[in-house]
């Protein structure tokens, strides 16, 4: 079992019961850092990320599965987030969108455009005018792009 495994099978079972989803979790320079979002789909607070932080961090200080010293940081994915699963691609259909894949497609690896949602296993993108498919399993990282049009989607979700 890889200390990624350990520490989704740690943390993941914590979020769930307080009625978060992980988006991201990533251990880099002594800072472990879990991106999570609320499972009713309104917006995170400043208040939702220290409750999530303060639950956390005894089950991880019990069972020790990081060696060294390290400091955890608890955070919303933001509004320009990463698209990390495969609904996110879904999810987010018609937003803008950035992508980097793991080979080359059509002679390239960074993409950005418009998300046309998922078909299968392949996220579609308008890109350069025509859609075209990468599969999942190839992107690299991905992430929504800030436009005015994210930006009052989100507005609107948080008047609601």
């Amino acid at each position: 079992m890889t200390l990624n495994d350990t520490l989704n099978d740690l943390v993941a079972p914590v979020c769930a019961g307080m009625g978060y989803d992980i988006v991201r979790m990533q251990l880099s320079r002594k800072v472990l850092q879990i991106m999570a979002e609320r499972a009713d789909g309104r917006p995170m607070t400043v208040e939702d990320c220290a409750a999530l932080s303060r639950a956390i961090s005894p089950v991880l200080d019990e069972h020790d599965p990081i060696e060294d010293d390290y400091t955890l940081e608890v955070s919303s994915p933001g509004i320009d987030r990463p698209l990390v699963k495969l609904n996110d691609f879904d999810r987010f259909k018609g937003f803008e969108a950035k992508l980097e894949t793991v080979v080359l497609i059509d002679g390239r690896k960074r993409f950005s455009g418009r998300l046309q949602g998922i078909d299968g296993s392949d996220v579609v993108l308008t890109f350069n005018g025509a859609d075209i498919r990468v599969p999942f399993d190839q992107i690299a990282k991905a992430k929504l792009v800030l436009t005015d049009e994210l930006l009052a989607a989100c507005a609107s979700q948080s008047e609601e």
